[in-house]
């Protein structure tokens, strides 16, 4: 009898992966046009940092709530009730956000749809171990980051227009329908779930869930704490100059349009979907001990980025320059990120690996918000030489690549995702 073929588009992952369509389009949008409104309203590179710097801790707390939550409820009703949530805060922020001073309101906002994303995500993460052939992994986790690119393709672009024209109320209203029609279409998946017996409190359970992933790390895999450190520092140099300067430069610096802003995002975000591609097509011709090279590819985006604008060619040129070392940035970057998480998740108990992927997330993210409001400081200290910002971000990033070499080379060749 002729075996059945083996296809990752199943009923379950399929919907899910809708759904994440759906639902990081209207994220993508948000991010995209909240802090765009708060640049544009208050002119403050220093407001626009702290700003995106003390939104962004949630994420991080949260991502590791978030991935107890996943390992012990329903990761579908997880999914649900958060989108349902963010729909309802939507719904808030259109009603009050004229009636309110902007930076309280968009501080506290941003908190709340950052902290829905950190616990959000680790659920989806948990979720493809459940829906996929272990073969699929590579190729399940590179599907689900580039919708996520998708979206932040699209977000910013069809944001740019939509901000450009209509302004705000017309981005939130779209939010609003994306996230509603997502949690519907969730409803309908079927995630495999057995409920852990305990008669413990969930601070309790939160406790004995992080002691025993800690452990599993210490004694089993502690090359997850040096590769933990290890991004922790890259997002602190280079991902936070990224998430700050891009929109810093393009805004303010370069006099550019809020939908060329978001053309500029939007190819950053199909760099994702490129690196994705290159993810599920190479995964298994790049070793893990070197993929230390693809960090060092990031910081030299960075530092061409910066020699574009101390030579000053061009406002055009500068602008066209930037946009394709994004472009390239992220490419690398998230070819790294997704060979990172097939791995722990190949190598991880799947009563863990809620818990695991969200702590690798809350640790790398951990310095980020820093590095944030730092940076909002140092482009508006040096307005006028913003070149020097980013030759520092793109020095201090390469040599954190550099020794980053020696804890990828100590990844064994039976660690490598197959």
């Amino acid at each position: 009898m002729k075996e059945k073929k083996k296809n990752i588009f199943k009923k379950d992952f399929t919907l899910v992966v809708i759904g994440q369509i759906i639902s990081l389009f209207g994220n993508a949008i948000l991010r995209f046009a909240l802090p765009l409104y708060l640049l544009r309203e208050t002119g403050s590179a220093t407001i626009f940092g702290v700003v995106t710097a003390i939104s962004f801790i949630p994420m991080v707390i949260l991502s590791l709530i978030g991935g107890i939550l996943a390992d012990r409820l329903n990761k579908r009703n997880i999914m649900v009730i958060l989108d349902f949530t963010t729909a309802a805060l939507m719904i808030v922020l259109y009603i009050t956000f004229e009636r309110i001073s902007i930076v309280p309101l968009f501080i506290t906002m941003l908190m709340l749809l950052y902290g829905i994303s950190g616990t959000y995500q680790p659920s989806v993460q948990a979720s493809l171990p459940l829906l996929v052939d272990k073969e699929y992994l590579v190729t399940g986790n590179a599907i689900i980051n580039q919708v996520n690119t998708l979206a932040n393709l699209l977000g910013p672009v069809i944001g740019g227009i939509l901000f450009g024209f209509n302004g705000l109320k017309s981005i939130l209203l779209i939010s609003i329908l994306c996230f509603t029609f997502s949690a519907v279409i969730e409803i309908f998946v079927e995630i495999p779930f057995v409920k852990r017996k305990s008669d413990k409190r969930m601070l309790s359970i939160a406790k004995d869930d992080l002691i025993e992933s800690y452990k599993f790390v210490k004694f089993k895999k502690p090359i997850f704490f040096s590769i933990g450190f290890i991004v922790s520092v890259f997002n602190f140099v280079l991902t936070a100059v990224m998430i700050v300067g891009i929109p810093i430069i393009i805004v303010q610096i370069l006099k550019m349009s809020d939908l060329e802003l978001g053309i500029s995002q939007g190819i950053l975000a199909l760099g994702g979907l490129f690196g994705g591609i290159l993810a599920a097509t190479v995964h298994k011709k790049l070793k893990l001990e070197n993929i230390y090279k693809l960090l060092i590819i990031c910081g030299l985006c960075v530092g061409v980025m910066g020699t574009a604008l101390l030579i000053s060619i061009n406002t055009y040129v500068t602008y066209l320059i930037i946009t394709i070392m994004c472009f390239c940035s992220m490419s690398a970057a998230t070819l790294f990120t997704i060979q990172i998480f097939a791995m722990v998740q190949a190598q991880t108990p799947s009563e863990l690996i809620g818990k695991i992927m969200a702590t690798l997330i809350g640790v790398a993210l951990s310095a980020q918000p820093l590095g944030q409001a730092i940076y909002g400081v140092l482009f508006d200290r040096f307005a006028g030489n913003s070149w020097l910002v980013l030759f520092g971000s793109s020095i201090i990033s390469i040599i954190v690549a550099i020794y980053s070499k020696r804890v990828f080379r100590n990844i064994s060749v039976t660690e490598n995702v197959l």
